[in-house]
């Protein structure tokens, strides 16, 4: 989203609540973008300390994670050709 659509929301915002409540929307949106990344680390830390008492390794968790993405790109690509050989026919 460029610099200029965002304007334009603020705008849109702006025009239908007013002045009042932009900062009191602006703090909740704050608040709430806080808690979402607090969630967030809070999932990570628990992953994180239940792969250790599994005895996973860090290491061995991003081999995972680096397999599962390779793993990911191939099944995209494979779907690539079957929709080029597809529109071929």
């Amino acid at each position: 989203m460029g610099y200029s659509e965002i304007f334009f929301i603020l705008l849109v915002i702006l025009l239908i609540f007013g002045p009042e409540k932009m900062p009191e929307m602006a703090r909740n949106m704050g608040k709430a973008v806080r808690q979402l990344r607090d969630a967030t680390n809070g999932i990570k830390r628990e992953m994180i300390k239940e792969t250790q008492k599994a005895g996973l390794d860090q290491e061995a968790l991003e081999k995972l994670k680096k397999d599962i993405k390779d793993t990911r790109k191939v099944m995209n690509i494979k779907e690539e050709i079957t929709n080029t050989i597809k529109r071929e026919l």
